[in-house]
């Protein structure tokens, strides 16, 4: 499992951990039962304090991507993935409601949005 840290994003590292993660088991690269490092060797591996990695381990808890036993680690759980995608979808839907009214009170065109999210849709983040 590798995670990539970035000093530069706007996000903090918890939320870099726990959203890399999320995306790992969205993708399939992590299955249910997957072991995943303990809290300090992933702080280790990362370079970043181990509280961080607590704070990022609690939200994927939190959010049924993770289950952690004491003595034994934390692994992926069986955790529906339809739930957390419909509720990105409608975060999503949020933003591009936002975009839209947006762009109709300043007179950009349907057009002219529709090729902006494909922009940022393809942009690697």
């Amino acid at each position: 499992m590798e995670i990539i840290i970035s000093n530069n994003a706007n996000k903090p590292i918890y939320e870099q951990i726990t959203s890399q993660i999320k995306a790992m088991v969205m993708s399939g690269e992590l299955q249910a039962g997957d072991a995943i490092p303990s809290m300090r060797s992933l702080a280790k591996s990362i370079h970043v304090s181990v509280i961080t990695v607590q704070k990022a381990y609690e939200d994927l808890q939190r959010d049924g991507f993770i289950e952690t036993t004491v003595g034994r680690g934390s692994f992926i759980s069986a955790q529906n993935k339809e739930f957390y995608q419909e509720e990105q979808q409608r975060l999503a839907e949020e933003h591009l409601q936002a975009a839209a009214e947006i762009a109709r009170a300043s007179g950009i065109s349907l057009e002219k949005l529709k090729e902006l999210l494909a922009i940022f849709y393809q942009e690697e983040i």
